[in-house]
């Protein structure tokens, strides 16, 4: 019985080493279209981890790991700075477009009207 144990703790760690690898490889790509790239993780319940990854140019995205120590090793494999939270400096260089202007906060600020007949 502990050696079945063993034979899986040993493929969650190798599932989740690729896992780390492949956001790593995500976050490298996101860093250099964006001429590099800082992040912070948030717990997101049983969904995992999210990873909130900022540009230097202010362009911004994120990914979800399946917990949060895939997240980390993926942070720390791509080399990124990653900050506690998502406040201050690190908040201020997001970039946002129309695009979140009207979906995010339009409504509150006097954006286009977002109503289900589709009206603006």
């Amino acid at each position: 019985m502990a050696e079945t144990q063993q034979v899986d703790d040993s493929k969650k760690a190798a599932r989740s080493e690729r896992r780390a690898a492949r956001l790593a490889k995500e976050i490298g790509a996101f860093a250099r279209e964006h001429g590099g790239a800082e992040g912070q993780i948030a717990y997101i319940g049983q969904k995992g981890a999210r990873i909130v990854l900022v540009g230097e140019d202010g362009g911004w995205g994120d990914l979800v790991a399946p917990d949060h120590a895939v997240a980390v090793s993926a942070v720390e494999k791509a080399g990124i700075t990653v900050h506690e939270d998502f406040d201050g400096d690190f908040a201020a260089k997001v970039r946002t477009g129309p695009y979140e202007w009207t979906r995010m906060a339009g409504i509150q600020i006097g954006g286009p009207k977002n109503d289900a007949g589709g009206n603006t």
